[in-house]
């Protein structure tokens, strides 16, 4: 945001856009309007009670007549009260409302982000945006606009009944007005730049936190503490700097607005006792009518620039949010055929790729996988193994060239149906806080329990999840981390075996396991290729020899293709001395 944008007091286009999303709750809207109209004028009916009770019967002696005004007074205190709790409940259940609307708008909008935008985006601060900033948008209906509009028709009302009894009484309390508007711009100008300093910091401070956490075992490992805890120090204290400049403008603006009042009162009373003394009239009942009424001006008005605040902390947290959902990072998804049952046939030709505009990963890669086959591809960290899989899962958009399954261009299938028939496992295995059972059919409720049970024990791991507790209905906690990493290895082979894939890819799947976790995974492997089409990532080439075509990668180009024996024929090959190197180094532990 501009600082000119920022400086504004109100974006109207803004406040627009997010009216919207009231409209399929008009009815509640409006209710809530006559509430607040309801609020204003059984308020503003008090004081006149007061006045008239204090004039005709306490002054005179009528008890009779005192009795029944308090009944009165008591009516008008109750449908207040009415009034009262309708708009609150009713204004909070509309916010509520809205931003369980936008929350899902937002979440399934960043469901179809492609992976560049994650690769240089915060976690923490898109989950600032669709927790917290989200919930500042609640606060625009609960404690915001429908206050605001509230106390306004308050002080409409109020100023109206204050000319009708006394208009030189009246001009006293006006004659302040101004000052009192005029620092309530002030007032609402400073805050809003403040608040918006003030989400930058929690966005700041929620990412610091969460990436910590989430990386504590790398903190730990490398004794970094120390300098995390003082970093740490550094952000909180902006965060704390942030939030005192909104407290000293709170400070200064609430001491201004208690002080107006208080002089306000004290010129009602003595121009109003003045009069009375002069005049010989009884005007005892008029004073006390306006003190009320002074002060249900300057409350609502305090209230207002309180309130306001709320407002544009609303407003910024809502044009954070507008800024995610009017952001265009999805994959083209324009193709109209759904990819179904494939045979598994796949071709990359003169692929061309980059994650960086000018900088190329991959040079013109090109090969063949036939239906069945089982193709491994080796190089060096670097070479663009991961990448070819990120393209056919179409993660990205290749520069030039095309990828074809079955002989169509993927981009002519629809993504969903394109990946529902490519089951991917991963080096680095994400499990979800949940049980064994959903992370393994990801709750596809046309996966039953019984086909999860016969595949695991297909694959040779029936065994291994019966001896955990609970079985399949153990819950692994966040990431998996009651399982090793072999056995998480083995989760993920379920999850891809289950899926009945026509393509599967081994993305590096047993780089990171022991030797009893490495011969179930080889096993599991065996049996999840047999009659599919496989993409084998693999460092450890002893994995690999089954494979059909060895594919030999360096620096984002095909150096070499054949099979494992083949490879190993060629004098100086780059597989050959990678071979040699790898099985010299396990020879000598």
């Amino acid at each position: 945001m501009s600082k000119d944008k920022a400086g504004n007091t109100f974006d109207l286009g803004l406040f627009k856009r997010l009216m919207r999303y009231t409209r399929p709750y008009r009815l509640t809207f409006i209710g809530v309007a006559f509430a607040a109209i309801s609020l204003s004028v059984f308020s503003s009916v008090r004081p006149i009670l007061l006045k008239y009770t204090i004039d005709d019967y306490v002054l005179s002696k009528d008890s009779h007549g005192l009795l029944m005004f308090v009944v009165y007074m008591t009516i008008v205190l109750f449908l207040e009260v009415i009034s009262q709790l309708s708009f609150i409940y009713y204004a909070n259940w509309l916010g509520q409302s809205v931003i369980q609307d936008i929350r899902v708008k937002l979440f399934k909008h960043m469901l179809s982000f492609r992976m560049k935008y994650f690769d240089s985006s915060s976690v923490g601060i898109l989950v600032t945006r669709a927790v917290s900033d989200i919930e500042r948008i609640a606060a625009i209906f609960s404690d915001g606009l429908f206050m605001i509009v509230s106390d306004l028709l308050k002080m409409i009302v109020v100023a109206g009944v204050m000319l009708y009894f006394d208009w030189q009484l009246s001009l006293i309390v006006f004659a302040v007005l101004p000052l009192m508007l005029y620092a309530t711009r002030l007032f609402q100008k400073a805050m809003k730049k403040a608040f918006i300093e003030v989400r930058k910091e929690v966005s700041n401070l929620n990412s610091f936190v969460q990436e910590r956490l989430t990386g504590m075992k790398i903190v730990q490992l490398f004794v970094r503490e120390k300098e995390e805890y003082e970093q740490f120090k550094v952000i909180n204290e902006k965060h704390k700097k942030a939030w005192i400049n909104t407290v000293w403008y709170n400070s200064i603006f609430i001491a201004v607005v208690e002080l107006m009042s208080a002089i306000t009162t004290g010129l009602i009373v003595w121009y109003g006792g003045l009069r009375a003394v002069m005049d010989g009239a009884s005007d005892l009942g008029n004073i006390f009518m306006f003190i009320m009424l002074a002060t249900m001006i300057f409350r609502p008005l305090r209230q207002i620039a309180d309130k306001f605040n709320t407002l544009q902390m609303g407003m910024v947290a809502a044009n954070r949010v507008f800024d995610i959902l009017d952001t265009d990072s999805k994959i083209e998804n324009k193709g109209n055929l759904t990819a179904e049952n494939l045979k598994g046939a796949l071709a990359f030709k003169n692929v061309r790729f980059g994650y960086i505009e000018n900088e190329e990963v991959l040079h013109g890669i090109s090969f063949e996988a036939k239906p069945g086959e089982t193709i491994a591809i080796v190089g060096a960290t670097g070479a663009g193994k991961s990448t070819i899989i990120n393209l056919l899962n179409r993660f990205y958009e290749i520069n030039s060239g095309e990828i074809l399954a079955d002989g169509t261009n993927i981009n002519e299938f629809t993504i969903q149906s394109l990946r529902s028939q490519i089951a991917v496992v991963l080096q680095d295995v994400f499990l979800f806080a949940d049980t064994i059972l959903n992370n393994i059919t990801l709750n596809d409720p046309s996966i039953k329990e019984e086909d999860v049970v016969q595949a695991a024990k297909d694959i040779g791991i029936h065994k291994f999840i019966k001896s955990l507790p609970g079985g399949y209905h153990y819950n692994v906690k966040e990431r998996g981390s009651m399982l090793s990493s072999g056995q998480r290895q083995l989760i993920a082979f379920l999850r891809a075996y289950v899926s009945n894939p026509s393509i599967l890819v081994l993305d590096e799947a047993t780089s990171s396991v022991d030797g009893h976790s490495e011969k179930l995974i080889q096993k599991a492997t065996d049996k999840i290729t047999k009659g599919r089409t496989s993409i084998v990532i693999a460092h450890r080439l002893a994995t690999i020899k089954k494979a059909d075509r060895i594919i030999v990668m360096e620096a984002g180009k095909i150096v070499e293709s054949g099979t494992h024996e083949d490879l190993l024929k060629q004098e100086n090959g780059y597989y050959r001395n990678l071979y040699e190197v790898q099985f010299l180094a396990e020879e000598a532990i």
